[in-house]
């Protein structure tokens, strides 16, 4: 690839999903399909949007995948712990989060991603931004935008998310928004927020839907994909980059179930035809698959044949819809060996 899109992506969301995960073992709460829908329809103007349930996330999936490894538990909430030190930021207190992307394209055939983290919990907005300006002993910045004050913490600080992801974070802007919600990101993106909050300008309520099909899933998310964003993913098989124009937006979910961790991706086509041949294309992807599989370690090569045993590629209309599940107990030694 000239660039690294999904590299991009994934770290964005691991961020804002790290934020969350402090809080592990914390209070139980009730997953609800309303308050994401409505913490989503807070984002500005968005090419993707994603939800994490960080009730969920903290109160029954880290705990579950980590009960057998209680080191690896107390050292991701180690790492993690540090986030509210530095920036008084309280992540126990976080119901959800909310997440907008944007693609920019500063040259040809290279693509970057801004995000925008919005949290809503149990908390006053104006209240955590305060504590986080006594955390940071002086290290921060102050700017006046549409009214409001965004507050710049000067981190540059290394940070191991889930004890497993290294990611370096400069510069964190945070603002409080309306109805106690905290805006976090880039300075660009934080402003970006305020302005479309101003404007009463938000994301586009389709993929708000997309992102809330299953209302329990731990994340879900919807997203579009342009032709520019497409050409730049230069991808070299030329039978998997035609399947690929054809698709306008990709949606889907990771949930969990008592046993399970269950992973649902759906493309949206320009027609029905063109889904039949992308799932085509993917059943023989998943053909070649499991050629790779015995070359992997035994445990990753354990949890990737579970996988593509249970990959079910079904075309409906102009969609096609890619299901798997993998049992809980094949992820657990993938996290403890990290």
């Amino acid at each position: 690839m000239k660039n690294n899109i999904f590299k991009s992506f994934a770290t964005a969301l691991l961020v804002v999903i790290g934020i969350s995960s402090v809080a592990v073992g914390q209070r139980n709460r009730t997953a609800n399909a309303k308050p994401a829908q409505t913490l989503l329809s807070a984002l500005p103007p968005s090419d993707a949007v994603a939800v994490i349930n960080v009730s969920r996330v903290v109160s029954e999936a880290l705990p579950k995948l980590l009960a057998e490894s209680p080191a690896k538990l107390a050292e991701i909430t180690r790492d993690l712990a540090s986030f509210k030190t530095r920036t008084g930021l309280d992540p126990y207190a976080f119901d959800q989060i909310a997440v907008g992307f944007n693609y920019k394209y500063p040259r040809e055939g290279i693509t970057k991603i801004s995000s925008i983290a919005l949290a809503r919990g149990s908390f006053n907005a104006g209240a955590m931004v305060a504590a986080g300006r006594l955390a940071a002993n002086g290290k921060y910045r102050e700017e006046k935008y549409q009214g409001k004050t965004i507050y710049v913490f000067t981190l540059e600080q290394q940070f191991r998310l889930f004890g497993l992801w290294d990611l370096k974070v400069g510069d964190l802007a945070v603002a409080a928004l309306e109805g106690d919600t905290l805006g976090i990101g880039s300075l660009d993106a934080v402003r970006g927020a305020l302005d479309a909050s101003k404007a009463r300008k938000y994301a586009n309520p389709e993929l708000l839907a997309l992102a809330t099909r299953d209302p329990y899933a731990l994340i879900g998310f919807g997203g579009n994909l342009t032709p520019l964003l497409l050409e730049n993913l230069n991808v070299s098989n030329g039978t998997i980059a035609r399947e690929l124009t054809a698709v306008r937006q990709v949606y889907g979910t990771l949930g969990m179930t008592a046993t399970n961790l269950e992973l649902m991706v759906a493309a949206r086509t320009v027609d029905t035809d063109s889904a039949k041949n992308l799932g085509d294309t993917v059943e023989g992807l998943k053909q070649l698959g499991g050629l790779f599989i015995n070359r992997l370690a035994a445990a990753k090569g354990t949890l990737a044949r579970s996988a593509l045993n249970n990959l079910k590629v079904t075309a409906v209309g102009n969609e096609l819809q890619v299901r798997t599940a993998v049992a809980q107990s094949q992820v657990t030694p993938l996290m403890r060996g990290y």
